[in-house]
């Protein structure tokens, strides 16, 4: 049945980085119930140990059969490995200026884990998330259908939440896009948003002025909740946990995942947040969106800042 797991299938999850979006994913995961055994690798084992305890101090409330801290060749054996170690984002540094140094540091953690299980998935997180995944599939050499990153499915939620506030519904009811890079191109895909099924663009509180309102704090919200507390990991981490629910239960959700995009000819070798359908062996296909010829031009404009970025690397 759709949305099961087979009794016997004992999940593994290896999650790198026992930060703020680490051990916040780690959490979220564990009463979630989405897995069997999670493990937490950083080269802080300090800090590793320290959230391993405190997570595991509440498995009698959860299904979770194992929370526990590893090293790095732990993350061999792994189902799915969650690649959030990096150096965080300061306040006004943008994800892009993050490049040089999260490309070492994804560098180094992948010479520590070794080879990686062929079946295995990675979920890059770690920013800037769309440059980072094109190299994490070339370093793994894995299928591109298993190694996304997380793209702009915060971003997406974000939109989510604003526009239920106007509606003064439920987000749940709220469905539509984000798309390109996660960062200061991101664009939400207007023509995709409707509300309990209606196109946005029929109700009457839109207009273009209240869109152009909306997009700015998607793009900006991040960069704000890092002003006010130095870091996001709250949104992500449910994010995290979501995307390895619609894995595990072979949901086949469709979530605008950072891959290729067909939306992208000219630039193929580019990943950015595209709607796929995620299940039990990854990506299973992109969700064929028909975008207007804006955000067509929007999605190319964000392929070709990231196209730059890749250069460098």
């Amino acid at each position: 049945m759709i949305g099961q797991r087979p009794p016997s299938f004992s999940p593994r999850v290896a999650i790198i980085g026992a930060g703020s979006v680490g051990s916040t994913a780690a959490y979220a995961t564990a009463i979630r119930n989405i897995v069997s055994d999670i493990v937490l690798i950083d080269i802080n084992e300090q800090k590793e140990a320290g959230e391993v305890m405190d997570i595991a101090d509440g498995l009698c409330f959860m299904e979770t059969g194992g929370m526990k801290g590893g090293d790095f060749t732990d993350a061999q054996n792994a189902d799915v490995i969650v690649l959030t170690a990096g150096a965080p984002q300061k306040p006004g540094e943008t994800r892009l200026e993050l490049v040089d140094k999260n490309v070492a540091i994804v560098k180094t953690i992948f010479k520590k884990i070794g080879r990686v299980s062929r079946s295995a998935m990675v979920l890059v997180v770690a920013n800037p998330v769309d440059v980072l995944t094109a190299l994490v599939q070339n370093i793994t050499g894995l299928p591109h259908a298993q190694v996304f990153g997380s793209g702009t499915t915060l971003d997406t939620a974000r939109l989510k939440t604003h526009v239920a506030r106007l509606a003064r519904v439920s987000p749940h009811d709220v469905h539509g896009y984000v798309l390109g890079e996660h960062g200061d191109t991101e664009f939400v895909a207007w023509s995709t948003v409707t509300v309990g099924g209606v196109p946005i663009q029929k109700l009457p509180f839109f207009s273009a002025s209240r869109a152009k309102k909306i997009e700015d704090s998607i793009r900006k919200e991040a960069y704000e909740i890092i002003q006010c507390k130095g870091a996001t990991f709250f949104g992500i981490g449910l994010v995290i946990a979501d995307i390895l629910e619609a894995i595990f239960y072979n949901q086949h959700k469709i979530l605008p995942l950072s891959t290729q995009s067909m939306h992208c000819e000219t630039a193929s070798h580019v990943c950015l947040g595209t709607p796929v359908v995620l299940g039990r062996r990854g990506i299973e296909r992109q969700w064929p969106l028909s975008l207007t010829a804006k955000e067509k031009k929007h999605i190319r404009q964000s392929a070709k800042v990231l196209s730059q970025y890749l250069a460098r690397i």
